[in-house]
């Protein structure tokens, strides 16, 4: 016997998922999530089935076209888990083809000052709110249609990540802190040693004092704070600092060092036979 067909709802309402992550970390919670930068449809995979909070789909330094960052998704989510999509740029254009895909948590790179933030912000939610670009009735994101309210709820379930990754956005912080729509405001530790002067070198006393007041500034605000373990500490301290967002470990790095591990094992054996 044919299945009942999915009752879908009546036009103007919706049955668009939840975004656990955003719900998540708005109640308090502390999450842990790794990377997926090879572009690797199957690592997305793998990592979806392990448990993690969260996967961050990397499409500024990751691999990948759009079209594999949607595989992606579509392969974490069969594990149950959810994704941030993190963009190449702030670029409008490029925010509005992952939103349409269906990616509803979305982290933006190297945002330097109030203006490119409230750019960011307008650019993943719709007018009159914003200036994202508007096909509902067609794409992904709303089910092709299928989700008839998803215009609507979609600023709702929006997660908006911005990255401040010099120290030029360091001293801008209390102004992008300030505006509404930010749902998490990500320290990018690395890049901004490099801005400092101080590439590789996270443990520098100036950079470390850079770092220290930015979280100040963030904790101060009320935003959710994320970045990666940095300069000794690991995500046990992060989160004792008040960090609510960490990302670990990254699929690449994690095949390489159990690769390395293994032919070292390896050639250990053969010099001891």
């Amino acid at each position: 016997m044919r299945p009942a067909a999915k009752p879908w709802p009546r036009p103007g309402e919706t049955k668009l998922p939840k975004n656990v992550l955003k719900a998540r970390l708005a109640a308090g919670e502390q999450v842990y999530g790794a990377w997926v930068g090879t572009g690797a449809t199957v690592n997305a995979e793998i990592m979806g089935h392990i448990g993690y909070d969260f996967l961050v789909i990397d499409h500024e330094h990751g691999l990948g076209e759009l079209s594999q960052a949607v595989d992606s998704l579509r392969a974490a989510e069969a594990g149950g888990t959810p994704c941030i999509v993190r963009a190449p740029w702030n670029d409008q254009v490029w925010l509005k083809r992952i939103l349409d895909a269906g990616g509803n948590s979305i982290m933006i790179p190297s945002v330097e000052n109030a203006e490119e933030a409230l750019a960011a912000i307008r650019a993943c939610r719709y007018p009159p709110h914003g200036t994202r670009g508007y096909a509902a009735s067609v794409v992904r994101g709303s089910r092709y249609g299928l989700e008839t309210g998803y215009a609507h709820a979609a600023k709702d379930e929006t997660l908006v990540i911005l990255q401040i990754e010099s120290g030029a956005a360091a001293e801008q912080a209390e102004k992008i802190c300030a505006l509404d729509g930010i749902d998490v405001v990500f320290i990018g530790v690395n890049d901004l040693a490099c801005s400092l002067g101080y590439m590789e070198q996270l443990d520098h006393p100036e950079v470390r004092r850079v770092v220290t007041k930015l979280e100040d500034v963030i904790l101060a605000s009320g935003k959710p704070m994320g970045t990666v373990p940095n300069a000794g500490a690991d995500w046990r301290s992060l989160f004792k600092r008040g960090y609510k967002l960490v990302v670990g470990p990254h699929d690449g790095a994690m095949l390489r060092d159990s690769a390395r591990n293994a032919w070292a094992d390896y050639q250990s054996f053969k010099a001891g036979r």
